[in-house]
Formats: C-alpha cells, sequence, structure tokens
C-alpha cells in the first residue's frame, strides 16, 4: 500500500477538502478499516488546524504529544476511527471520534485529557488453556469470559485496557446507529428480529422517529443514558 493517495478518492468518511492539493497522505494497516479510519496527520492539520503541514504534524508526533486511547502515537499514518479518543495533554484537552449523519468520521470535544473507551464486542475465539478472547471492533483482543455475547459493548479503561462494565446487546438498551440512512442517530432498542434466512438480522429502534436497520449497524452504548461521555461541541 502506498504512503499517498489521490484527495478527490480518499475514503466518504473523511470530511475534508478534495481539491485543494492532489495527494494526500494515506491510513497504514492497522486497528480500522481503510474505509472507517483517518490518519493521524490529517488530523492534526486537517480537522483540528494545530499544524499547517505534514512535517509539523511528524515533529508533533515524535515529540509524543499525542495520545490515542492513552497511549503516545508517532505514526503520522496512524488509523483512527470510531470511538478512539485522542488527547493533547499540553492543552489539557480530548475529542472523541463519532459518526455524523452523513458517515463522516467526526471530532467531538471531551474537554479533559482522559476518557474511557467504549468498544463492541465482533467475535469470540477460545485460545489456549480453553481461555475466550473477545475480539472488539477496534482490533483490540482481550482475555474474558463465555457471558460476554456478541454486539454487547465494554467500557475499557484507558491505556490499560481494564473492563470496566458490560453493556449487553438486548431490547431496552440505547444504541447509536453506525450505517446506514440513520447514521448518528441515537434511540432505544426496542426489537430483534431474527432471520432464518441468509439476510442479515434486523433491528427495530425507536426514538423520536422509529425505524429499522441491520444489526451491523447498531452499536449499543448504555442502558438508559450513554454509558461514556460522547463529547460537546464538534470540530467543524
Amino acid at each position: 500500500m502506498g504512503k499517498h493517495q489521490k484527495r478527490i478518492s480518499v475514503p466518504r468518511s473523511w470530511q475534508i477538502s478534495k481539491k485543494s492539493n492532489k495527494w494526500i497522505t494515506t491510513t497504514r494497516p492497522g486497528p480500522h478499516s481503510k474505509q472507517q479510519s483517518i490518519p493521524l496527520t490529517v488530523v492534526l492539520r486537517d480537522m483540528l488546524g494545530i499544524v499547517d503541514n505534514r512535517a509539523e504534524a511528524k515533529r508533533v508526533l515524535y515529540e509524543g504529544n499525542i495520545l490515542v486511547d492513552g497511549i503516545v502515537r508517532k505514526d503520522i499514518r496512524f488509523p483512527v476511527g470510531f470511538m478512539d479518543v485522542i488527547s493533547i495533554p499540553l492543552n489539557n484537552i480530548a475529542y472523541r471520534v463519532l459518526l455524523d449523519s452523513m458517515g463522516r468520521l467526526k471530532l467531538y470535544e471531551l474537554g479533559a485529557t482522559d476518557g474511557n473507551k467504549l468498544c463492541r464486542i465482533e467475535g469470540k475465539t477460545i485460545i489456549k488453556a480453553g481461555e475466550v478472547q473477545l475480539n472488539l471492533h477496534d482490533g483490540t483482543n482481550l482475555v474474558g469470559s463465555n457471558e460476554y455475547a456478541t454486539k454487547g459493548s465494554l467500557i475499557l479503561s484507558t491505556p490499560g485496557r481494564e473492563i470496566l462494565k458490560h453493556i449487553e446487546y438486548k431490547v431496552g438498551n440505547l444504541a447509536m446507529i453506525i450505517g446506514g440512512s440513520h447514521t448518528g442517530v441515537i434511540g432505544t432498542i426496542s426489537a430483534i428480529n431474527k432471520v432464518r434466512s441468509s439476510k442479515k438480522n434486523t433491528v427495530s429502534i425507536s426514538g423520536e422517529t422509529e425505524f429499522e436497520t441491520i444489526e451491523d449497524y447498531v452499536f449499543v452504548i448504555g442502558e438508559n443514558e450513554p454509558e461514556i461521555n460522547l463529547g460537546g461541541d464538534v470540530v467543524e
């Protein structure tokens, strides 16, 4: 994979100007897919505006001034994606990466340099000694237990990644939609519809409007209220 790509062909999840320059840095393979992540250098330069060019972004990162989920990241191509927390300790500020209604990755200000991480359980694997490994949406693998079901969510501490709380994927809990025409909407799961075919299971969501979406687009974020700080002002 090359280090650069044409701006005109960047993923739709990137909210950047596509005609200001011909080329732009691309993401390195990592915890998030290319279509749903954005490189750190683009976050610092094009979204936050705290650097003017790639060289300045490289210097800021090499000095260890930027943390992702509590870990210092020095790779300008490191992929940042949904639910990641970007912290800048020198400025005493942090941002959570979420999706807007257009499916674009946006930064929501947390106002503090720490924040717990919410991850969805994508799968489970039996590993050595019969232990259960949880495979999370951001590429993290944790040793857990069989009581954690797929599609549920875990609140993790950062940077230690200790499990603080488990939120079940069930009727009555609160969810954020992360795909389709209702991306970014938060509502309550009113029904989980199991489909006896090759088609995907669907979920009914109630809130300001009633709608149905596929199970893959449902990300549980709490019971009655969001269990994490989803941030305030959005960085435009």
